[in-house]
C-alpha cells in the first residue's frame, strides 16, 4: 500500500511539475483578482437585481399603504409590466389583499391581474375566493364581470361546482356584459372539467336565446366548443343568428358564419346539382317533348330555394363590406360552400380587395384563391392584372400569385400570361424563377396549342448562365417530352450536349432518363452519355447513379454490342457502392438482363419490363386536393387535417323538416311596441280583406321572427333584405323572358297561389317588406317561378321590384313620406308592366286565358300588401323590351371549303334567348354547298367544357344546295371571350368559334328621365367612364345618334326633356348589372360620351366601339 501511494505521489509531482514548465513557457500566470470590465459587469448584474427586487419592495410598500392614490398607482405600474412581458407573480400576495378595495378602478385592475396569475398561484387565489362570490353580486357589471373572468381562471376541480352556480347566475344576469362573459366562462369550465358538459349545455341553450348583440358571438363560440353536434339548439334560434349577424362584433361573425355554414349543409338540399340542370331540362322538354321519356322529365321538380338558405345569403352578403379581413374570408368561403353557382361570383371583388393588406393576410387570401381558381376559373379572371407579381412581394406570395395566374391561363389570356412568366424567369429570386418554369410547363400540358412554343422557350432557357433556370428547364423539358417524343429528338440531342455542363443532380438524373427512355431514336449518342458516366459513376449523386444503372440496362437490351463492357461495369461499380439502394438495384438489374442459370423465367421478359411505355405525367396544381377542406381554415392553409376540424357535411338528398326553425316567437310583447302599432294599425285593416282576418293575426303572432330586438338589427334587415330583392327581382324579370305556354302559366299561378296562402299565415305584419323577398329569391331559382309571379300576382312582383333602387340610399323616414304618393299610382304602373312582361314573355304564344281574372281577383289584397313596404316607380319601368333598332350583322361561323362543303353564319337576333334567360340568343344559318347530302348536323364537344351552350337539335340530314336555320343559346358571362365548340356532322368535326360585339351582351331597360339621373347618381366613381369625342356631322341628329348607338349596343332609348342630351338604358344579359350610356352634345360637333355600370371592362370596350360609330360618317 504505501508503495502504491508513493508512486501515486510522485506521478502528481511530476504532473505538476510538468504544467508549470509549460506555463512559463506560454508566460501564462495565474490570476486571483478579477479585471476591471469583470468588476463592472458583476457589479451591473447585481445592481439591476437588487434594483428590480427595490423596485417590487417599493410597489409592495405602494399596495400595503392607506391612501387609495398609492395603490392605484401601484396597480397601473404593475399592469404596465404585464403589458411590457415582465414577470410580476412575487407580487401576488401583496395585490390578492386589495380585491375587496371599495374603489372600482382599483378593484378592476386587481382583477386584471388576478386574471393574468390566478392559474399559477392558485392556492392564494382560493383564500380570496368569497371576495369573488360576493364581487358576483356587486351592483357595477364591470366587477361582476371581472370576478366571474377570475374565478373561472383559477383552474382548480375543487371549485368547479362553484363556478357552474357562478356562470348559471351570470347567465340570467341583466347586463348583456356579463351574460357574455359567462358564455367565456363556459369553455373553461369544459376544459377543467368535461363531465360537466350537460349542465353547461342547458346554460349554452339558455344564451342562444339571448337577443343580445353582445352575447351572440360569445356563445356560438361555446357551443363550438362544448357541443357542436348538437344542431337541435340552433333550429330555434336560425333566423334570429341570421338577422343579428350585421351587428354582432367583428370576432363574433365569423364564429357564427362558420357555423352556420356547418348548419346549412345539413338542412338544406344542394342548389349545384338539381337547380340549374333541373331548370334547362324542364325549359327544353317544354318546347320539344315530342317523346314519352321527355314528358317523363318534366315532372321532377326544378329545385327551389329554402326561404331560410335565402336569408343566410342575404344577411351575409352586406359583410364582404367589413372592414375585417377574417368576415370578409368567412363571407367568401360561407358563398363558396352554400351558394348557387352562379351568385358566387359576388365575393370575387372583396377576395380581391384582400390582396392590398398585410402579406400575412396576403398569404391566406390568395391560399384560397387558388383553390376556387382550379374548378371557377371565370370568377378571377377579369382580374388577372391583380395577380401579377410586384418586385416587393415575398417569395411565398410570389409562388402563390404564379399558381393562380397558371390556374387563369386559357387560349384567350395565355399569350399575355407566357409574356408576365418570361419577366418572371429574369428574377434574381432563383426559388420563384423556378417555380415560373414549372408554371410554363403546366400551361404547355394544359393549353395544347401553346405547347411547341413552351417548349421552344424552354429550350432556349438551357443556354442560361443561371444553373438553377437550367436545372428545372431540363425537369420539366423532360415531363413535356413524354407527351410527343416523336417530334422532339433534335432536343434530346441538345440536351445530351448539355449534359457536361449540369452540375444539379436533378436535371442530370432527368438527362439519363430520356436518353434511357428514347435511346432507339438517338443510337450514337446515348452509349457515348454511358461511357462519359461510367468515368464519373463514384462522384455522382445517389439519384443519378440510379439512372446511370437504368441507362446501362437499357442499351444493353436496344445496343448490347456497343454497351455490353460498359454495363459490366458500371454494374460492378453499383454492387460495391456505399448506398444499399443502388446495391440492391445493380443486383436486380444483373439477375434480370444478363441471362443465366439462376435468372429463371424473369428474364424473357427484360425488355417488356423496363422498355415499357410509361404515361405522360400530368403536371397538376399543388391545390388541387385542398378542395376537400373547408376554405379558410387552418387545414385548408396546411393541407391536412388538424385537431378540432370539423368536416363540412354533404348535402341531404331530402330536406329535413324546415318547421323546426319556425318554432320560435314565445315573447308576443315585441310586437306591442308602440311606435310599431301605431304604424301597422290603419295597415292591418285593409290588409285582412278576407273572412280570415282573426286567424290571420293569430297565425302572425305565433310565427315570425324576433329580430325586432333593437331599431339597428330591424333596420340592417330590412337593408340587406332589400338588396336580394333587387337581386331576386332583376333575375325574375330576366327569367321571366323563357316564354312559357298556357299550361305552364296555369300550373305556376295556381302554386303561387297557394304559396301566398300560405304565407299570408305564417308571417306577421312588419315583416311584409323583406319576406316576398324570400318567395322571389325561391322562383330565381327554377324556370316556371318568375312566370308564376308574373302572371298571377303582378302587383307583388312589382312591388319587390319597386324596393330595389332606393334601399341603399333612401333612409326609412324617406320611404315613409314616399308611401302616400306612390299608392295613389300603383295600380297603373302594375298593369303597364304586366303588358310590358307579356309582350316580352308570349311573343310566339297566345297569353293564357287564366291570368287576367286570378288578377283581379288577388289585387285587392296585394295593393293593400304593398302598402307594407317602401316604394319608388324605378323598377317598375326598368322593364325588359324588345329592341326599337335590330340591325342584322351576319358573321362567318365556318366557310363551305374549310368544312367540306358544309358553310355556317351567324347573327344575334337580340330577342330574348327561350331557353335561359342569361343566354344570348344566336341564330345560325347553315348551307350545304357539296353534290351529297350531310347528315347528323350537331354540336360537339366546347372548350371550355363548363361552358354553358343551349344546341340546336340534330339535323338528321341536310340536302345538296340546301339551308336551314337553327337557334342556339349561349351564356357569355358578361364577357367577350369566344365560345369555342366543335360543329359535327356524321363524318367530320371542325372547330369553330362565335365571338359576340360587347354590345350583344345587352338586353334593353326602359326608364325615366328622372330614374335614369337617379341610378347613374348611383354608378359613379369606378363605376362610371367617359370620353370626349369629335362626332361625324351626320351623326348629330338626334336620329342619327340613336341610330348609331343601337347598332353598336342592344340598349333602349331614354326619353329626354334636353334637345342635347341623349340617354340609353341597359342590362347584361348574364348578370343583369345596369348599364347607363349619355351622351352630351357640345360645340363644334364634339360631345361627352359617358358609361355608367359596374362592369368597367365592359364598359371601356362599349366605349371604345360607341367612339368608332359615332366618329365615323
Amino acid at each position: 500500500m504505501d508503495v502504491g501511494l508513493s508512486s501515486l505521489r510522485s506521478e502528481a509531482v511530476g504532473a505538476m511539475r510538468t504544467a508549470l514548465v509549460s506555463a512559463e513557457s506560454l508566460q501564462l500566470t495565474l490570476k486571483t483578482e478579477l479585471s476591471q470590465e469583470e468588476q463592472a459587469l458583476t457589479l451591473t448584474n447585481s445592481s439591476l437585481k437588487e434594483s428590480h427586487k427595490a423596485g417590487n419592495e417599493d410597489l409592495k410598500e405602494m399596495l400595503e399603504s392607506n391612501k387609495e392614490s398609492l395603490k392605484l398607482e401601484a396597480m397601473k405600474r404593475i399592469v404596465g409590466l404585464i403589458a411590457k412581458g415582465k414577470n410580476s407573480s412575487e407580487l401576488f400576495p401583496a395585490v390578492v389583499k386589495n380585491v375587496a378595495s371599495k374603489n372600482i378602478e382599483l378593484k378592476k385592475l386587481v382583477y386584471v391581474y388576478l386574471v393574468r396569475y390566478a392559474e399559477e398561484q392558485q392556492d392564494l387565489a382560493l383564500l380570496s375566493i368569497s371576495t369573488f362570490q360576493r364581487a358576483l353580486k356587486d351592483p357595477n357589471q364591470m366587477i361582476r364581470a371581472s370576478a366571474l373572468r377570475v374565478l373561472s381562471s383559477i383552474r382548480v376541480p375543487i371549485i368547479v361546482p362553484i363556478m357552474m352556480l357562478a356562470i348559471k347566475e351570470a347567465a340570467a344576469d341583466l347586463s348583456p356584459y356579463v351574460r357574455k362573459t359567462s358564455a367565456h366562462a363556459i369553455q373553461k369550465l369544459y376544459s377543467l372539467d368535461p363531465d360537466q358538459k350537460e349542465q353547461l349545455i342547458e346554460v349554452i341553450e339558455k344564451l342562444l336565446k339571448d337577443k343580445s348583440t353582445l352575447v351572440a358571438g360569445s356563445v356560438v363560440m361555446a357551443f363550438e366548443e362544448v357541443c357542436p353536434d348538437r344542431i337541435d339548439l340552433i333550429h330555434k334560434n336560425y333566423r334570429k343568428l341570421c338577422n343579428l349577424l350585421v351587428d354582432v362584433e367583428e370576432w363574433g361573425q365569423v364564429v357564427i358564419i362558420s357555423m352556420l355554414t356547418r348548419y346549412a349543409r345539413t338542412q338544406f338540399t344542394s342548389p349545384w346539382k338539381e337547380g340549374a340542370m333541373f331548370d334547362e331540362n324542364n325549359e327544353k322538354t317544354f318546347y320539344d317533348s315530342d317523346s314519352e321519356e321527355k314528358k317523363g322529365r318534366t315532372e321532377v321538380k326544378p329545385y327551389i330555394m329554402d326561404p331560410d338558405h335565402r336569408l343566410l345569403l342575404r344577411n351575409t352578403k352586406p359583410l364582404l363590406q367589413s372592414r375585417n379581413t377574417a368576415v370578409v374570408m368567412s363571407v367568401a368561403q360561407l358563398y363558396w360552400h352554400l351558394a348557387p353557382k352562379h351568385e358566387v361570383n359576388i365575393v370575387t371583388k372583396s377576395l380581391v380587395r384582400l390582396l392590398r393588406s398585410h402579406r400575412e393576410v396576403q398569404y391566406i387570401v390568395l391560399q384560397n384563391i387558388a383553390t376556387m381558381s382550379i374548378q371557377r376559373k371565370g370568377m378571377f379572371e377579369p382580374f388577372m392584372k391583380s395577380f401579377y407579381v410586384r418586385s416587393t412581394d415575398a417569395t411565398h406570395i410570389k409562388t402563390l400569385k404564379l399558381e393562380i395566374l397558371t390556374n387563369l391561363a386559357n387560349e384567350a389570356n395565355i399569350s399575355t400570361i407566357l409574356r408576365e412568366f418570361q419577366t418572371y424567369v429574369k428574377s434574381q429570386d432563383k426559388m420563384f424563377a423556378a417555380a415560373t418554369i414549372q408554371a410554363i410547363g403546366r400551361c404547355a400540358t394544359n393549353i395544347s396549342e401553346v405547347t411547341d412554343t413552351c417548349l421552344n422557350g424552354l429550350v432556349l432557357l438551357l443556354s442560361n448562365r443561371d444553373e438553377t433556370v437550367v436545372a428545372e428547364s431540363v425537369v420539366v423539358i423532360k415531363k413535356l417530352l413524354q407527351t410527343q417524343p416523336t417530334q422532339h429528338s433534335e432536343i434530346i440531342k441538345h440536351m445530351a450536349k448539355l449534359f457536361d455542363n449540369i452540375t444539379v443532380p436533378m436535371a442530370r438524373a432527368s438527362i439519363l432518363w430520356l436518353m434511357g427512355e428514347y435511346c432507339e431514336r438517338v443510337p450514337k449518342i446515348a452509349p457515348d452519355v454511358l461511357r462519359k458516366t461510367a468515368k464519373t459513376f463514384t462522384a455522382e449523386e445517389d439519384i443519378v447513379k440510379l439512372q446511370i444503372v437504368n441507362l446501362a440496362a437499357k442499351l444493353y437490351l436496344t445496343n448490347s454490342k456497343q454497351t455490353k463492357l460498359l454495363t459490366q461495369y458500371i454494374l460492378n461499380l453499383g454492387k460495391y457502392d456505399q448506398n444499399y439502394d443502388i446495391r440492391d438495384r445493380t443486383r436486380f438489374i444483373r439477375q434480370l438482363i444478363v441471362p443465366s442459370e439462376k435468372s429463371g423465367a424473369l428474364n424473357k421478359y427484360a425488355r417488356r419490363i423496363l422498355l415499357a411505355p410509361k404515361p405522360a405525367p400530368v403536371l397538376e396544381s399543388a391545390f388541387k386536393d385542398r378542395d376537400r377542406f373547408q376554405l379558410g381554415t387552418l387545414s385548408h392553409s396546411l393541407n391536412t387535417k388538424t385537431t378540432g376540424y370539423q368536416e363540412l357535411s354533404d348535402w341531404p338528398d331530402v330536406a329535413p323538416d324546415q318547421s323546426v326553425r319556425n318554432v320560435e316567437v314565445i315573447e308576443p310583447v315585441k310586437e306591442w311596441a308602440p311606435i310599431v302599432g301605431k304604424a301597422k294599425k290603419p295597415k292591418s285593416d285593409k290588409f285582412y280583406s278576407d273572412d280570415e282576418e282573426e286567424k290571420e293575426e293569430e297565425g302572425s303572432e305565433s310565427s315570425g321572427s324576433e329580430d325586432s330586438s333593437s331599431s339597428s338589427s330591424s333596420s340592417s334587415g330590412e337593408e340587406s333584405g332589400s338588396e336580394s330583392e333587387e337581386e331576386s327581382s332583376e333575375e325574375s324579370e330576366n327569367t321571366s323572358s323563357d316564354g312559357k305556354g298556357s299550361s305552364g302559366s296555369e300550373k305556376s299561378s295556381s302554386e303561387s297561389e297557394s304559396e301566398q296562402k300560405k304565407k299570408k299565415k305564417t308571417k306577421k305584419a312588419p315583416q311584409k317588406k323583406s319576406k316576398p323577398t324570400a318567395a322571389d329569391s325561391d322562383s330565381d331559382e327554377n324556370g316556371n317561378g318568375p312566370v308564376a309571379q308574373a302572371s298571377s300576382s303582378s302587383a307583388e312582383s312589382s312591388s319587390g321590384s319597386e324596393t330595389d333602387s332606393e334601399d341603399d340610399t333612401d333612409s326609412d323616414s324617406l320611404t315613409a313620406q314616399k308611401k302616400k304618393s306612390d299608392m295613389k299610382s300603383k295600380p297603373k304602373v302594375e298593369v303597364k308592366s304586366k303588358k310590358e312582361v307579356s309582350l316580352l314573355d308570349l311573343d310566339d304564344f297566345s297569353p293564357a286565358p287564366t291570368d287576367a281574372p286570378k288578377y283581379s281577383a288577388l289585387s285587392s289584397s296585394l295593393l293593400s300588401d304593398l302598402e307594407g313596404l317602401s316604394l319608388s316607380n324605378i323598377s317598375s319601368t326598368m322593364q325588359v323590351t324588345t329592341p326599337s333598332f335590330g340591325p342584322v350583322k351576319t358573321y362567318e361561323l365556318l366557310h363551305h371549303m374549310t368544312g367540306k362543303g358544309l358553310s355556317a353564319k351567324y347573327h344575334f337576333p337580340r330577342q330574348p334567348c327561350l331557353y335561359q334567360p342569361s343566354m344570348v340568343a344566336v341564330q345560325v344559318i347553315l348551307t350545304n354547298s357539296s353534290d351529297h347530302s350531310l347528315e347528323k348536323i350537331h354540336i360537339g364537344d366546347r372548350n371550355p367544357a363548363s361552358l354553358n351552350i343551349h344546341c340546336f337539335n340534330t339535323i338528321e340530314r341536310l340536302e345538296p344546295e340546301a339551308s336551314v336555320t337553327v337557334s342556339m343559346g349561349i351564356d357569355f358571362s358578361d364577357s367577350t371571350q369566344a365560345a369555342n365548340f366543335q360543329l359535327c356532322t356524321k363524318e367530320d368535326q371542325f372547330s369553330v368559334s362565335i365571338q359576340p360585339a360587347v354590345g350583344e351582351l345587352l338586353m334593353p331597360s326602359t326608364v325615366t328621365e328622372q330614374d335614369f339621373c337617379k341610378e347613374q347618381s348611383k354608378l359613379l366613381g369606378m363605376n362610371e367612364t367617359s370620353v370626349t369625342i369629335t362626332m361625324a356631322k351626320a351623326n348629330t341628329s338626334s336620329q342619327a345618334i340613336s341610330k348609331q348607338v343601337l347598332s353598336v349596343a342592344n340598349v333602349g332609348v331614354v326619353s329626354s326633356s334636353q334637345n342635347d342630351f341623349h340617354r340609353f338604358a341597359g342590362r347584361t344579359v348574364s348578370s343583369g348589372a345596369l348599364v347607363l350610356v349619355s351622351l352630351e352634345l357640345k360645340e363644334a360637333c364634339t360631345a361627352l360620351l359617358t358609361i355608367n355600370t359596374e362592369k368597367s371592362v365592359m364598359a371601356s370596350m362599349l366605349l371604345r366601339d360607341l367612339k368608332q360609330a359615332l366618329s365615323q360618317a
